[in-house]
């Protein structure tokens, strides 16, 4: 079995900064790409950012140079940096991993989401 657990959503004003984390634990061998997906209210869940195992990150268009993703393999964790809010980047944020369990059996795991509004 294997738990994603997020932290570090909150309120903040436009034009400020939040970083989000997301602890892997449980039956874990490796861990493949991580990413970070939101889900606005009445909204369709999207894609946000991802980072493979070697570092290469990519984004979603509206937060490129504002939002970065990084990861730590050593303790299982991914983080989003994000700066310059908007209004418009309130919603859910939920991490995402690609596991390859202790069997050696692949499967995608999610967190179970974190708060993230943007307003004045």
């Amino acid at each position: 079995q294997v738990q994603l657990v997020e932290s570090g959503g909150g309120l903040v004003q436009p034009g400020g900064s939040l970083r989000l984390s997301c602890a892997a634990s449980g039956s874990i061998f490796t861990i493949n790409a991580m990413g970070w997906y939101r889900q606005a209210p009445g909204k369709q869940r999207e894609w946000v950012a991802s980072i493979t195992s070697g570092g290469s990150t990519n984004y979603e268009d509206s937060v490129k140079g504002r939002f970065t993703i990084s990861r730590d393999n050593a303790k299982n964790t991914v983080y989003l940096q994000m700066n310059s809010l908007k209004p418009e980047d309130t919603a859910v944020y939920y991490c995402n991993a690609e596991v390859v369990t202790l069997l050696r059996m692949i499967d995608d795991y999610w967190g179970q989401g974190t708060q993230v509004t943007v307003s004045s």
